[in-house]
């Protein structure tokens, strides 16, 4: 059974206490220390292999927030916090989950499970030595062909900015055009690169590296605003935080 090493960042030792003993029930949890600052946890992130953060967010010294803004973040992060208020604020630096104190072991397990299955799956994607997230760039198309009507238009998929559906048709925006072809969104998925493009709603797909700004469940490209879709958030902001490492 692969192992996730993880680490506990609280200022309070009872909840310190807590994930350590709900940790040690879970057999695919390794916890490698825990920390009463945040300073220390990052010395400690510097020279440790480390899969799984669980971080509080009011802290002194250096709080929960500062310390995500301060690190380079290649974790999973499940947020422990007394308040609902972070809730949202938490979400823009991809945390996996967000539990209210006093945490219950079965919220506790699911919130684990749902990182557990994101690290087997990046363990099966290296392993088979074909990473859809950061493929190979020669598995890149210099230009996809699409038709609209009667023309074919070819297209680079560094132009476009997001896909959006409607009914049988797709609209394909650009900053300077926007084509209408007959398709659904498996087939043109198939054709753009997958390391920057992302379904995030039924109706929209989008270009990691055109999104202006990323706010609660909406991303906003080029003035326009688009939900992320609830049944999609998770995989979304997996993929968005490994695209900006």
């Amino acid at each position: 059974m692969e192992k996730m090493n993880c680490i506990a960042i609280d200022d309070e030792r009872l909840a310190l206490r807590k994930i350590d003993r709900y940790v040690g029930k879970i057999k695919h949890l390794n916890l490698l220390a825990t920390f009463e600052n945040a300073i220390d946890a990052i010395h400690f992130l510097k020279e440790n292999e480390v899969h799984l953060i669980f971080l509080d967010i009011e802290m002194d010294e250096l709080s929960g927030i500062e310390f995500l803004e301060s690190i380079k973040i290649n974790h999973y992060v499940i947020i422990t916090s007394a308040y609902k208020s972070y809730a949202l604020k938490s979400y823009e630096f991809n945390a996996v989950d967000y539990l209210l104190k006093p945490i219950e072991f079965g919220r506790f397990v699911k919130a684990t499970e749902k990182v557990y299955l994101f690290f087997l799956k990046d363990i099966k994607i290296k392993e088979s030595g074909s990473d859809l997230i950061n493929p190979n760039e020669n598995d890149q198309p210099e230009f996809i062909h699409l038709k609209e009507g009667r023309k074919t238009h070819k297209i680079s998929p560094d132009d476009i900015l997001y896909v959006e559906g409607m009914k049988d048709y797709l609209r394909i925006y650009t900053r300077e055009s926007r084509l209408i072809i007959l398709s659904n969104f498996e087939s043109i998925l198939k054709k753009l690169p997958q390391k920057n493009f992302i379904r995030v709603h039924k109706s929209y797909i989008v270009a990691f590296d055109k999104i202006d700004f990323m706010e609660k469940n909406k991303i906003g490209i080029n003035e326009k605003i688009i939900p992320i879709g609830i049944s999609y958030k998770l995989e979304f902001h997996k993929r968005y935080q490994l695209f900006k490492m």
